[in-house]
């Protein structure tokens, strides 16, 4: 396998001389994209982030997308995946073989900046789950293994396979390393088109040179490759084949990278000698500069006098220079080449469409097999995901055992055994709270593999409760054991069981409230104070400070001591320590208490209704939460696309249509209609009017 990836490398420094028509080829024609930023429908409300874009990328090529931040490269990369937000409207056509219709992810995969992964899992295994979620359940487990480490080895990710990658509190893997584990997790499926949003950010200059050199790999092998990029080394600019430059959502330059350098010398720009041709072109059109000259013009006259002169490159303003560059594309031979390249595309036979992905996809319940395992495995890895809280809920156990050891059936002993539920009860909710910080790690992960198209989000509640169970379980009947028999509630089997169901089913349903909290809030310290705030917020109709006949109807009775988890949980636990118990008297001599009648007139609870209702109302509540968690984390982004739309309607009723780059169709039908958005891929909105 050496020599053979040894070989494949060598062969990919010779110049490619294949033609691009043999495989899978993407256009994108006059492509203009606006975005709404709130209700008002007028000019201000508008932000044109690209302005009649033109282009077209070919296999076994790499095509850099460069420009200053806010030119619109994000932009550009988002429309092509299909991943625009609501909010925003796009005209033009975007064709993909032949096929202008919606792209699934057997197509195009798009790597985001963000390395997103479970820490605790080592290279080999994150590659090994993703592809038991994505590749097709008709191939066998030494296939997917095979395609595994192919995968590694082009990626020169086999010396660091068996590593940990590394989270927030667990040192692993560099970022270069996770950079390129994240384009392997996108190339197992082979698609057609690679798209990159800054893959070399944050990267030192060996390690972005190594995963240009591997993208260039994987557009050797016949895919199309398209990465953003800011300012790339002259060494990693040298290994892209082609170069879109953008400037405020318009075209400066695009065509062969090697070219651009005399495009802009006959432009009157050349690039100075022994500067690297990227900063002279990001300095042409990169209105950040303005600010520095100014600041240098500033400073040249308090220390020289105005008789001091600045580099003649400083003479004319960016916008000028922006100008003159965009002008002179226009009307250059260039842009003459990409037309006749557009319309010989357009002209091709259209392609057979692609299978769906979900012909090409694991099986439902393969998916689910392999998320509980990868989810159990991180859990039961990380330390901090249970095993520590587990220790947490055993000390409490002890301490509070130890504190309320011997708790008899003196009269004291009625309300201290109320305190002693509560304090239990009160401090299992509480320390829920240290899941935040990995319940929004899994969440982030889920996110990225849901845009991918990996799996569907019940799949992913579904796999998150059951593989978490087993550890829910330990912690309750593990603290649970030992408070019952230090304490020494009421005797019995089934008063162990209850006590320790109960005690389940509470830090579950807190589980998932707070899990609920992680999915809406977008970072780990709003999360945990969210998650604090919640849980107070359910302790407060919880038997702990008033009784539940004596809260206010309005709100605090009807409905939240119904929707309390805690009040249902203490009020329970009541019933199954008291009902059945005598407890002496205030006044030696007098009748004994009976539990029955403490619940109903001190603590204002109905002993008729038998506790296992009170149980039930907690496991209903569990499986709420759940669904509740199911419908946020599906639904949350719908919410914020319904907003999108609500401002694209109100800015869009009169934008003015586009003339597009093709004066008349080339090929007559209903699909090579002048303006088209992508309407029909996900997160894009509908047609221009």
């Amino acid at each position: 396998m050496a020599e053979r990836s040894s070989g494949y490398i060598e062969g990919m420094l010779e110049e490619d001389k294949r033609s691009a028509s043999a495989g899978k080829y993407l256009v994108w024609e006059d492509m203009t994209v606006v975005a709404a930023q709130n209700l008002r429908n007028d000019a201000t409300s508008r932000k044109q982030l690209l302005n009649g874009i033109s282009g077209f990328a070919e296999p076994h090529r790499i095509m850099a997308l460069m420009g200053p931040s806010g030119s619109g490269k994000s932009t550009l990369l988002d429309a092509l995946a299909g991943r625009l937000p609501a909010n925003v409207k796009m005209s033009g056509d975007v064709i993909l073989n032949g096929n202008k219709r919606r792209l699934n992810c057997r197509d195009i995969s798009y790597v985001t900046q963000e390395d997103l992964f479970l820490g605790s899992l080592t290279v080999r295994e994150t590659l090994k789950y993703s592809a038991q979620l994505r590749l097709p359940s008709t191939m066998t487990k030494d296939d997917k293994n095979e395609v595994v480490e192919e995968t590694l080895t082009k990626m020169g990710l086999q010396d660091c396979a068996e590593n940990n990658i590394g989270n927030w509190h667990l040192r692993g893997i560099s970022n270069g390393e996770k950079r390129r584990l994240s384009i392997c997790i996108e190339i197992l499926t082979q698609p057609h088109v690679l798209l990159l949003d800054e893959p070399t950010s944050g990267l030192d200059s060996a390690s972005s040179f190594f995963v240009i050199w591997a993208l260039r790999n994987i557009a050797h092998d016949g895919r199309i490759v398209i990465c953003s990029i800011h300012q790339p080394s002259s060494d990693v600019f040298n290994l892209f084949n082609d170069l879109l430059l953008l400037a405020g959502g318009e075209t400066v330059y695009f065509g062969e990278a090697k070219m651009a350098v005399k495009f802009f010398a006959d432009a009157g720009f050349p690039c100075p000698t022994r500067k690297n041709p990227p900063d002279h072109f990001l300095r042409c059109v990169s209105s950040d500069f303005d600010k520095v000259i100014t600041a240098l013009m500033i400073s040249q006259r308090i220390n020289y006098g105005s008789s001091g002169s600045l580099n003649s490159e400083m003479n004319l303003t960016t916008d000028d220079i922006k100008g003159k560059l965009i002008n002179e594309y226009k009307s250059s031979q260039f842009i003459t080449n990409a037309r006749k390249r557009i319309q010989e595309l357009f002209t091709l036979q259209e392609k057979p469409a692609t299978k769906s992905n979900k012909e090409n996809s694991s099986s439902w319940w393969r998916q689910l097999y392999t998320l509980i395992s990868r989810s159990s495995l991180n859990m039961s890895r990380d330390v901090g995901y249970y095993w520590l809280r587990s220790v947490f809920y055993i000390l409490v156990g002890v301490s509070a055992g130890s504190f309320f050891s011997k708790i008899g059936t003196n009269y004291q002993a009625i309300v201290t055994r109320g305190k002693c539920d509560g304090f239990i009860y009160g401090l299992m909710i509480c320390l829920s709270i240290g899941g935040i910080p990995f319940f929004i790690e899994e969440l982030q992960v889920f996110r990225r593999e849901r845009l991918g198209g990996h799996y569907g989000d019940a799949l992913f509640v579904l796999s998150n409760f059951l593989s978490s169970l087993p550890f829910v379980v330990a912690m309750a009947f593990s603290s649970g054991t030992i408070l019952y028999y230090m304490v020494k509630f009421h005797s019995g089997f089934s008063h162990y069981l209850y006590f320790c169901l109960n005690l389940f089913c509470c830090i579950a349903v807190t589980e998932g409230t707070a899990l609920i909290v992680a999915a809406v809030v977008p970072n780990l310290l709003m999360g945990i104070g969210a998650a604090a705030g919640v849980m107070v917020f359910m302790m407060m109709p919880s038997l702990l400070f008033r009784r539940l006949v004596d809260l206010p109807n309005i709100f605090w009775r009807y409905p939240m001591s119904y929707l309390s988890y805690a009040a249902w949980s203490i009020q329970g636990q009541f019933k199954n320590d008291m009902i059945g118990l005598e407890f002496d008297p205030q006044v030696p001599g007098e009748p004994k208490l009976k539990g029955e009648d403490v619940l109903l007139y001190m603590y204002g609870i109905n002993p008729k209704i038998s506790k296992w209702w009170d149980l039930a109302a907690l496991a209903a509540l569990l499986i709420c939460s759940r669904v509740i968690f199911c419908m946020v984390v599906k639904y949350k982004e719908r919410a914020s696309f319904f907003t999108q739309r609500l401002y694209a309607k109100a800015n869009f009723q009169h934008h003015a249509k586009r003339a597009p780059l093709r004066k008349e169709p080339l090929i007559s039908s209903k699909r090579h209609r002048t303006l088209n958005t992508l309407a029909s891929q996900e997160g894009l909105g509908s047609p221009l009017p």
